[in-house]
This record gives C-alpha cells, structure tokens and sequence, in this order.
C-alpha cells in the first residue's frame, strides 16, 4: 500500500481553515471542495489513459484520453458527498457510485446499508472519498467490498489522516493483491481515547452539514 502526503502550501493553506472551529458550514463546504480538487491531481497521477489521435488547427498529433471502463468514483456517505464535487470537477466523465457503510456496535462487523454500484467492477480504476482516515475501519471495509466486486486499482482521497488508521488500513488489507494509494492533505498526530484525529478538525459530517 502506498501513502501520499500532498505537501503544499495551498493545500495546507485551506486545511488551516477547515481545521479553525471558527469556519462556519457554508466557507467549510467551499474549503472542502477546493481542497479535493488538489488532492484529486495528486490521487489521479496514474490514472488509466489511451492515445487519442486529433487535429489542431495546424496540424494532426496524438493525445490521450481516459481509457474505457471509465474511473469510478465513491463517496461513502454522508461525509463522503462534501468531496464529490471537488473530484468530479477534475474528472467530468468519471462515474459516480455511492456506498453507505456503518458499524454493528455489537459485532463490530460493517454493514452496508447503500449501495449504489455497478455489480462488476472487473477491470476499474476506483476513488474512494472521505474525509477522515481516523480508525480506518470504514476505508478498509469500502475497498475490500470493491475489491471483491472486481476493482483492481483503488485510491482513497481523503482531507486528513491519523497513523493509526493507516496501519489499520494497511494490515486489514494485506492480502489483496491489488495497488491500494492512500492520497491525504496531512498526516495528523494521532487519535484520542474518543477515535478523533488530534488535532483533526472536528466531525467532517457535522461540520459540512450540521448536526443531525
């Protein structure tokens, strides 16, 4: 598995912000999709393309262009939607699947209570986003359900993350044999005895939406 660091100063210029408990709701959803849109270049770095042969007005030349099945993007609900917009920004024609994802407080186990996928995912590129890679469970429950739909390339975009849940992430899904990317705007400092990234910036949902 491979953890990216997106280490710029615009993108630590807007998580100042969204970390700042001040940033109401609306400057915070703005912030976010801003955000996303830089960490999606970074997160898209080897997406999948073909050549694609064109004409300018002086000359032909090859390009490229997306290849076929197109890249797949999945929020995970409901956090996941305030950086939907940041992706497809970046990447138009991308599909867009959605995946809501919760816990058993007794069994722990995760239970998908959404889904909005195709059933085969054999052969995608897929790009999953959430904002916090806080305990890691709910990231690697996501890739390894679209891994065993078929996915064979997954990255996570996510705005901030905590040691713990990479490790988490990482030993959860050492058997597949897949490339996993992590991309992240900061690697914080650790989690506190309530799973919250220190220093973090608070619950994402809640403050991309209010409280519920």
């Amino acid at each position: 598995m491979r953890v990216h660091v997106a280490d710029h100063p615009l993108i630590t210029h807007k998580l100042t912000y969204l970390r700042d408990k001040r940033t109401d709701s609306p400057t915070f959803r703005r912030l976010a999709e801003e955000l996303v849109t830089l960490l999606a270049y970074e997160a898209t770095r080897d997406v999948r393309v073909e050549p694609f042969d064109i004409e300018t007005p002086v000359a032909p030349t090859t390009g490229i262009k997306l290849s076929n099945p197109k890249p797949l993007i999945v929020p995970i609900l409901r956090a996941g939607l305030g950086m939907l917009e940041g992706m497809v920004r970046l990447l138009p024609s991308a599909e867009v699947g959605f995946l809501g994802m919760q816990r058993n407080e007794e069994t722990l186990e995760a239970i998908t209570y959404a889904n909005r996928l195709p059933d085969d995912l054999k052969g995608r590129q897929c790009y999953v986003v959430d904002p916090m890679l806080a305990t890691g469970g709910t990231l690697a429950d996501a890739i390894r359900y679209l891994a065993d739909r078929g996915a064979d390339d997954i990255t996570a975009v996510t705005l901030l993350a905590a040691p713990e849940g990479v490790k988490h992430v990482e030993e959860a899904l050492s058997d597949l044999d897949i490339p996993i990317t992590i991309v992240t705007g900061a690697m914080d400092e650790k989690l506190n005895e309530k799973g919250y990234i220190v220093p973090g910036l608070g619950d994402a949902g809640d403050r991309l939406y209010g409280v519920v």
